[in-house]
């Protein structure tokens, strides 16, 4: 074991111990409780499947308590002065930064992510803080529209309590991206986090009970089928955002019609990445690995589709293939590792399963398709570890490339014209992102133009530019984020008209 790999497990053992030794609950108006008639369950760790700890399941109960605390400090919040919520959240951003070693360590150990791209998990959030925090004194504003005889403007006001669900694959900075900008806009919230990745979640309560008011933030543990599905019918709650699957985001619709929720949802993907022969080689290499295997494949936003030019296809495929065989897979606090254990053992499973369908379906396994089973002194056998796979000679038809399996499995398809590369892009039930290499300026706006995808990126990996609208089309959900969009959703607009005092108003009956 490398003496880095050791220093950091010591650390994280530090920080992991107030985990283990008592049991996680929620975090309801200002305190934390064990709530009423919860049921424990351990959170384990991918990395060699031990407890970290209890977890208190809550009930129907607990989350109505979460929304009614919600509900009461809702008036308060959004009548507090924009520049004072900024002040606020600010705060906030400092005590994620303050935290950072912290929360990188014990998120790399809850859901598996390697510690290379956790380090800065606590900037990033940070990030997510004080760019909306900025916005906060603004976020009311609307437009002004004259007339000869009337003045029109608009105004915004926050909706109210809403819902916040967020998924185990980055939880930490998928929480911050979309709680910032509902206190921002002056909206309390009830924050669910995965059931199978807690402990983020956790600290963030910590410092939002030493920084925000009681009411304002809230969150309840527990699973989908009571503290999800409660939250999401609750009368109090006025919009849910959720970041998850697309079969979750059906159920959540259901279940919020009854009360007219408003709905945001970034859902599943199969995104492509599409190479031309005219390709910057070298680049778009680098892109396609990264875009894949970085996150454990654990990205909504993966490019999980290679559509490579038969002119270059070959070439490609054959670098790539030499790419994928020399990633480092290890335990998630190793800084040397680039892919690291799957979230969960249910989850591991699913994964390795498409590796029979690939088969099955007459696919080539190029690299991997097999789970690693034998220790190697820098991680257990008894983790979720899956070997880097890469799936060629396939065609678009097939389940590897249809289905989102959600880990480090890449499906390579050749195209020979950019029509055809169109419609393979096209032909899924998903549209999240999609990455195009070309050096061909016009082909790149056309193929901007008819890929049907939320988020396009021209010889880029996936930028995420916090102004600029984020999220998908068809499946792969519905709104976007960042920015002023994130105010859209989370604020109701007002229209007023005001008359000149010129304008004659009919009469009737006179």
């Amino acid at each position: 074991m490398s003496d880095t790999l050791q220093t950091n497990l010591e650390r994280a053992t530090a920080y992991l111990e107030r985990f283990k030794a008592n049991p996680i609950g929620h975090f309801i108006n200002g305190q934390f409780t064990l709530g009423q008639d919860g049921t424990a369950y351990d959170n384990l760790t991918p990395t060699d499947n031990s407890s970290l700890g209890q977890v208190i399941a809550g009930s129907v109960a607990d989350v109505d308590a979460a929304c009614e605390a919600a509900e009461n400090a809702a008036e308060a919040w959004a009548d507090m002065p924009g520049a004072q919520r900024r002040a606020l959240l600010h705060k906030f951003a400092d005590e994620l930064e303050r935290r950072a070693d912290e929360i990188a360590l014990v998120e790399s150990m809850d859901c598996g992510q390697p510690i290379r791209f956790m380090k800065q998990a606590a900037v990033r959030g940070a990030a997510n803080f004080r760019f909306f925090a900025d916005k906060a004194a603004e976020a009311q504003n609307g437009l002004a529209l004259h007339q000869a005889e009337h003045t029109n403007y608009t105004i915004r006001e926050p909706i109210g309590p809403v819902g916040i669900i967020t998924p185990w694959n980055t939880p930490f900075m998928l929480s911050t991206w979309k709680i910032a900008p509902a206190l921002a806009a002056g909206c309390t919230v009830v924050h669910k986090p995965a059931e199978l990745t807690p402990l983020s979640a956790f600290i963030l309560a910590e410092i939002a009970e030493k920084v925000l008011p009681a009411g304002v933030w809230n969150m309840v543990n527990g699973f989908g089928e009571t503290v999800g599905k409660r939250l999401t019918e609750h009368p109090a709650i006025k919009a849910v955002a959720l970041v998850g699957e697309s079969a979750t985001g059906s159920h959540i619709m259901r279940q919020g019609a009854a009360t007219l929720k408003r709905m945001h949802f970034e859902l599943g993907g199969k995104n492509p990445v599409i190479v031309f022969d005219d390709a910057d080689f070298d680049r778009a290499l680098d892109a396609v690995v990264f875009m894949l295997y970085s996150l454990n494949g654990q990205r909504c936003t993966s490019s999980s589709r290679l559509l490579i030019q038969k002119g270059i296809k070959a070439k490609f495929i054959a670098a790539l293939e030499a790419r994928v065989a020399n990633l480092r897979v290890g335990h998630s606090l190793d800084p040397n590792t680039e892919v690291g254990p799957l979230v969960a053992t249910e989850h591991f499973n699913k994964v390795i399963s498409y590796f029979d369908i690939a088969q099955q379906d007459g696919a080539k396994t190029a690299v991997g398709g097999y789970r690693i089973t034998e220790p190697t002194g820098e991680y257990s056998a008894q983790g979720n570890y899956v070997c880097p796979t890469l799936f060629t000679e396939a065609t678009n038809d097939m389940r590897i490339a249809q289905e989102e399996i959600f880990g480090p499995v890449l499906t390579a398809i050749g195209f020979e014209t950019e029509e055809e590369a169109i419609a393979l892009a096209n032909d899924t039930i998903y549209g999240l992102a999609g990455y195009i290499w070309t050096e061909n300026t016009g082909r790149a706006m056309r193929m901007g133009r008819k890929v049907k995808a939320g988020m396009l990126w021209v010889n880029s990996e996936n930028n995420r530019n916090l102004p600029s609208p984020f999220g998908g089309m068809k499946m792969s959900g519905i709104g976007r984020d960042g920015g002023d969009w994130s105010f859209d959703f989370y604020m109701e607009t007002k229209n007023v008209c005001v008359a000149h005092g010129t304008h004659r108003v009919p009469t009737l009956g006179k």
